[in-house]
């Protein structure tokens, strides 16, 4: 099954943003918006994630219902909430539900930057931590595709709260052996970094992905040494073992395919206790 994605993904701009190479939008789309020069990956929408992912209309979207509000009654924040939800046509920065690919069931959470620059308020954590949760209740293969820039602080203390939350919900899932794959997508900083986006069992990257906590900027003024050229992207992460693998647009289906494979388990097979002899002597194998 040919990979594509959502035909209202279009680029700003005919000019690469990496090489400024002029591409044809058709050109990019045909590519996964991906520059046939360069190789940048252009950000997607996840309009365009579910297209590219999901056998074709098995996607069912839940908790979509969950709305922001406005905790620390912030000025300003309840208007900032409108206009990112006019202007991405999303109700927040991540969709979640559950999908088949190659008729393998999963489990699929999709951040995007556009909505408020992908940051997890109290909305973004629940909807994580219920894609997490129906996982293990499902024994789903749990796969999240993460952009952000980090915490939502329009919503104080409880934004930060969404990191032990989401980090919890992680633990449920090793707690009862369901795999949970990790994308990592340009940008993943910040809090999502810094909870659930290092917890998985394998962790993706997209090639040239910009992956950390804090900016070069405040790590340099807080350590006092200069840092490596590249030393956030997706190839030093990988150079360094904080990640897996990196993955072109154009092989992650396939890749995610080969790991729900080979990492689901029947559960009778996750139930069955360690046999580590024919006597028991009341001690845990």
């Amino acid at each position: 099954m040919k990979t594509h994605v959502a035909k209202e993904q279009r680029p700003d701009s005919d000019l690469c943003p990496n090489c400024h190479q002029s591409v044809a939008p058709e050109i990019l789309v045909e590519k996964l918006m991906v520059c046939p020069e360069c190789g940048y990956h252009y950000r997607l929408n996840p309009s365009s994630r579910i297209a590219m992912i999901a056998d074709s209309g098995t996607f069912v979207e839940f908790s979509g219902e969950l709305r922001s509000s406005n905790p620390i009654d912030l000025a300003g924040y309840a208007e900032k909430l409108l206009q990112s939800q006019q202007e991405s046509d999303m109700q927040d920065a991540v969709v979640t539900g559950t999908c088949l690919i190659d008729g393998q069931k999963a489990v699929l959470g999709i951040m995007s930057f556009q909505f408020m620059g992908g940051s997890m308020g109290s909305v973004v954590g629940e909807k994580i931590t219920q894609a997490m949760v129906q996982g293990a209740l499902t024994d789903s293969p749990v796969i999240l595709f993460t952009a952000s820039g980090g915490a939502r602080m329009q919503e104080g203390i409880f934004s930060l709260m969404q990191m032990a939350k989401t980090a919890g919900a992680a633990a449920i899932l090793e707690q009862t052996r369901t795999p949970l794959f990790i994308v990592l997508t340009h940008p993943t900083t910040g809090g999502v970094t810094a909870s659930f986006a290092m917890l998985g069992d394998v962790i993706l990257a997209e090639p040239g992905a910009l992956i950390g906590f804090a900016g070069p900027r405040v790590i340099e003024g807080t350590i006092r040494q200069q840092l490596p050229p590249g030393f956030q992207r997706a190839e030093f992460q990988l150079e360094k073992g904080f990640i897996d693998a990196i993955v072109p647009r154009d092989k992650l289906r396939h890749t995610l395919s080969y790991l729900i494979k080979t990492h689901t388990r029947s559960k009778a097979h996750k139930s069955a206790p360690t046999q580590t002899g024919d006597t028991n002597d009341g001690t845990d194998a």
